[in-house]
């Protein structure tokens, strides 16, 4: 079992600064207006970024969904146009779109594309940002809806009219003309009771956020007994930042300048607004740190800050390209296969990830030999 390495597309822009913070301010960034140390997500930077991640050996980039970026499905499909290999795991909410036309879009999107797309289904913990596009329904509807639309998008995929009635959707004769080939594999997450049965039954990857391993083994575990019981297996797959340097104290002194610019109320704010959450998994990321700057390394090179001021993946690996290694390996034998990685800014950091850990992972035997960070041979001058 070797590792699957993908990065992250900052589709609601980027920076040297912790910038999800402007959703939970008082007064939120104008986003029309330039701010310092922040970099809008025009599609030139996204295009860089994305460049990099093929260039380094990245399988494919995570795109997100929400207010605050940009859509995920036209974003990667204009990128796609600037790549080659890379895959884009496109994140999108199942209750704002028709099932059938979401297995309809994917299909198209794999022609266009050539095979690059994945789906990470997002079911949603925010019932205020549910509402923004509609969606009236309480925490475990949703993922009951969820259930009924991936039976929907499978069924519709299959190439024959598909007849479905349950409690959201109603379909006859569903039917995608021509089925995406190959299917694109369906990344979900979900960390409440209402969650695991969705995922058993039709995740090809179960993707969780960064918590220490041996809460990470305990998801794990319940999500393959859950999957063993509907006849199926399960990959699993984790979501982390990752800072990594040359030597760890470098690596740890960049950490700590990231929280340099946020004050204490802006954490607070953060902290409220995140609290008021549905998301089990979040409420998880919350406990990690409980709102305090004080001990964020909650696991050996398992660092906390992020999820100080931001929504979602909340924690990052820092340290020595070597510790950062150690610290994949050791999540890797829990049994993760998929590092779905980012950090800020973003097209710095992949370098960073790139060129340190990448040959370290690669001389490990974790990586298939063609991941590498591939590009013209280094050539070394005499003199010159």
């Amino acid at each position: 079992m070797t590792v699957h390495l993908h990065w992250f597309l900052p589709t609601g822009g980027d920076g040297r600064t912790l910038v999800d913070r402007h959703a939970y301010a008082s007064n939120p960034v104008d986003r029309t207006r330039p701010v310092s140390g922040v970099r809008a997500p025009d599609i030139e930077y996204l295009a860089q970024i994305a460049k990099a991640a093929e260039q380094l050996g990245f399988e494919a980039v995570l795109t997100p969904t929400g207010t605050w970026c940009e859509d995920a499905w036209l974003t990667t499909v204009a990128l796609a146009q600037h790549t080659e290999r890379l895959k884009f795991l496109v994140a999108f909410r199942p209750g704002v779109i028709s099932p059938t036309l979401a297995a309809q879009m994917a299909a198209t999107y794999q022609r266009i594309t050539r095979g690059r797309l994945l789906l990470n289904v997002v079911t949603g913990g925010d019932s205020a940002e549910q509402r923004r596009f509609g969606d009236h329904l309480d925490h475990d509807r949703r993922y009951a809806r969820t259930d009924e639309f991936l039976s929907v998008v499978r069924g519709v995929w299959g190439g024959q009219p598909y007849d479905f009635d349950g409690a959201h959707y109603q379909v006859e004769g569903g039917l995608t003309a021509l089925p995406p080939d190959p299917l694109p594999e369906i990344f979900f997450g979900g960390s409440s009771a209402a969650a695991g049965p969705v995922a058993a039954r039709h995740a090809d990857v179960y993707l969780t956020w960064g918590e220490p391993p041996a809460q990470v083994k305990e998801k794990i575990d319940w999500i393959r007994s859950l999957a063993e019981r509907e006849g199926r297996r399960v990959r699993f797959g984790i979501r982390l930042h990752t800072l990594s340097r040359n030597s760890s104290a470098e690596a740890w002194s960049t950490a700590n300048r990231l929280l340099d610019d946020l004050d204490g109320d802006t954490i607070a704010a953060a902290q409220a607004a995140l609290g008021r959450s549905e998301s089990v998994g979040q409420q998880r990321m919350l406990a990690l740190h409980g709102g305090s700057r004080d001990k964020l390394e909650i696991s050996p090179n398992l660092w906390a800050g992020v999820g100080l001021v931001r929504g979602g993946a909340g924690t990052a690996l820092v340290g020595s390209h070597a510790e950062v290694a150690d610290r994949i390996e050791e999540y890797h034998a829990l049994g993760v296969e998929h590092f779905v990685l980012s950090g800020y800014p973003h097209l710095e950091e992949a370098y960073w990830f790139g060129e340190g850990v990448i040959p370290d992972l690669a001389a490990r035997g974790l990586l298939p030999r063609t991941t590498t960070a591939s590009g013209a041979p280094l050539l070394v001058g005499s003199g010159r």
